[in-house]
């Protein structure tokens, strides 16, 4: 794990000792070393618990933060040197296409001047900048940025109201953006070019519509488990001190699976577990124990300190966490560490290549509608209700019809809407003069004429995984841990844009491409494994009880209330309607999510201020 940041501009006043407060201001408790290379105007930097990512090579400083998975296609041993060479021969832009990695990379160029931010095709290693009066600066995260005179911590108010009130799946909706006005964030797969005071940015990977493979399953599953094998080989070369999240799903399993084929030994794993039953997986995950698994690490969430946890999140995060799971997550990082982890594995990226979220299956069915399949489709509509009916989040026609009516447009083959009933669902309890949700409208990109696709495609770069590539990102680094994504190689993904959803979907059931590959991988019963608890946290037991009064202490201070953000009376009607609906125990849909978005917000707000005081100080 690295960090990376840089000055360029000659108005900066101390610029190198600006540099050194940035540096610091990303080094977490592990970190063992940090290195600094200036060539006024510029000065570029890295602070990390690995030999420093920096190097000057001739005119040309590079510096980043991550991994690079194809080196033996260079016959190089050293990214650094490798980067350069390329850049040299090929350009800044080419040079990101030839490259397969996890990274934030650097490159400046004395001689001509320039400098070249570039990002990995997932973003799965973050990167910001900014740009003022004084010149351009970049940083891995916010927080060394906010630490320069002239830049504001000011928030965006869309982030702030859609925080507040929305569904997280809205917050990175603009990958161009971060919580503060003044910070933008370079977005997964583009390039940056600062030359003579100007920016200028561009992508360097996309994924184009073309046929699906025409194989046989047999032969695509084969692919399928090659090409899941080697990304995960691929990132075990690098790892350090491995071990693996494991839940009860197909994703973690089939990377840990994977890892087990390819060293030919169990792994440790490290599962959240919970004693209120509602989201515990412990049952399900005691299938894969005995065949893939040396030591099981169950992290207990039994009853945490909510606020406290939050407080320390947000701290590394520079921002308020998106949902509930993440503190779970925040708590296994710190026991992986305790144990002696370098490097933990996920399946991070698997719903969404395996069409594994329960509202994918609408995006099907309207992909089966438009192409005349109604046979397949009333047959699939079935089974999904017979394997997935629940008693608040029902499954039948009628449910179909809809979701058909809300997020797809039948008229147009391929396009997909945003679900304005989930993104407004407490447009109420914004204080009227602050936002009106309903003038907010969500970029929906359209590359592709399938509804599965598109909608994947939108889960991938706008609306899941963003987010939840940032928690990994910060938990790893606050506990000095790599973490890596498998599933988001991007040779992997290319590979599953081209298969249908017939073959991600059978007979009422997810991700049927997956379980054929894992065939021989995996035990039987985890690979045939239907219905799934999901990867949640029991927030709403969190915000209820003892847990009530926490809460309503912080909507009752006088710091929440002239934040001017909510309407405070909507807000304690709903935190008296969870209460009931826990206690009751009714077979209603609770505010848990809309209790945990509440309380990070405030909390980050509390933050900004004791943070900008001690910047400046």
């Amino acid at each position: 794990m690295a960090r990376i940041a840089g000055l360029l501009g000659a108005d900066w006043p101390s610029p190198s000792l600006l540099h050194q407060n940035m540096l610091s201001l990303l080094r977490h408790p592990g970190d063992k070393t940090s290195a600094a290379v200036e060539a006024l105007p510029a000065v570029v930097g890295v602070t990390g618990f690995r030999l420093p990512s920096i190097l000057k090579s001739n005119s040309v400083i590079v510096a980043f933060d991550g991994y690079f998975y194809n080196l033996d296609e260079f016959d190089a041993s050293c990214p650094l040197k490798l980067i350069a060479s390329l850049y040299e021969r090929y350009g800044f832009v080419d040079t990101l296409r030839r490259l397969n990695g996890d990274f934030a990379l650097s490159l400046y160029d004395s001689a001509q001047r320039v400098l070249w931010l570039g990002r990995d095709r997932f973003g799965v290693k973050p990167l910001y900048y900014t740009m003022s009066p004084r010149g351009f600066a970049f940083a891995s995260r916010p927080a060394a940025l906010l630490a320069l005179p002239g830049v504001s911590s000011s928030v965006s108010d869309r982030f702030a109201a859609c925080f507040a009130a929305s569904h997280y799946r809205t917050f990175d909706n603009d990958s161009s953006q971060s919580p503060y006005a003044s910070i933008s964030q370079l977005p997964a797969a583009h390039w940056l070019c600062f030359r003579d005071s100007h920016i200028s940015t561009g992508s360097f990977w996309n994924i184009s519509d073309v046929p699906d493979h025409s194989g046989s399953e047999s032969a695509l599953a084969d692919e399928y488990r090659h090409l899941l094998l080697e990304a995960v080989s691929s990132r075990l070369r690098v790892a350090d001190r491995p071990a693996f999240t494991l839940s009860g799903g197909m994703d973690s399993s089939s990377v840990l699976g994977c890892a087990v084929r390819f060293t030919g030994q169990k792994q440790q794993a490290f599962s959240s577990v919970y004693e209120d039953k509602t989201y515990d997986e412990s049952d399900d995950i005691r299938s894969i124990l005995d065949e893939c698994v040396s030591q099981w690490h169950p992290v207990l969430v039994g009853s945490p300190d909510v606020f406290d946890i939050i407080r320390r999140m947000i701290y590394a995060h520079d921002e308020p966490v998106a949902t509930a799971t993440w503190l779970s997550h925040f708590l296994l990082c710190q026991a992986a560490t305790l144990h002696g982890v370098g490097s933990l594995f996920g399946g991070l990226g698997g719903d969404e290549l395996n069409a594994g979220e329960y509202e994918h299956f609408f995006f099907h069915f309207a992909d089966l509608q438009a192409a005349g399949d109604l046979t397949r489709l009333q047959w699939e509509v079935e089974r999904w209700a017979h394997y997935h009916d629940h008693p608040i989040y029902r499954k039948d026609r009628q449910v179909v019809a809809d979701a058909f009516s809300r997020v797809v447009d039948l008229a147009r083959p391929g396009r997909c809407l945003p679900d304005r009933r989930r993104l407004e669902r407490y447009a109420a309890v914004l204080h009227p003069d602050f936002f009106d949700l309903r003038s907010f409208t969500p970029v929906m990109d359209h590359p592709f004429g399938s509804y599965l696709k598109n909608r994947t495609w939108q889960d991938l770069t706008r609306e899941t995984v963003p987010c939840c590539l940032r928690a990994e990102d910060r938990h790893a680094a606050a506990f000095g841990l790599e973490h890596f994504t498998p599933f988001l190689d991007h040779r992997l993904v290319e590979f599953m844009f081209r298969i249908p959803g017939t073959l991600k979907y059978r007979d009422g059931v997810t991700k049927h491409l997956l379980r054929v590959a894992m065939r021989g991988i995996l035990p039987e019963e985890t690979r045939t494994r239907v219905k799934k608890t999901g990867w949640n946290a029991p927030a709403h037991l969190w915000f209820s009880g003892p847990g009530r009064q926490p809460l309503l202490d912080l909507v009752h201070s006088r710091a929440f209330r002239e934040r001017g953000i909510y309407n405070v009376r909507e807000v304690e009607r709903l935190i008296d309607e969870h209460e009931a609906i826990v206690t009751s125990g009714q077979p209603r849909e609770h505010h848990m999510m809309f209790l945990w978005q509440l309380v990070n917000l405030e909390l980050w707000f509390q933050s900004i201020p004791a943070r900008s005081g001690l910047l400046a100080a």
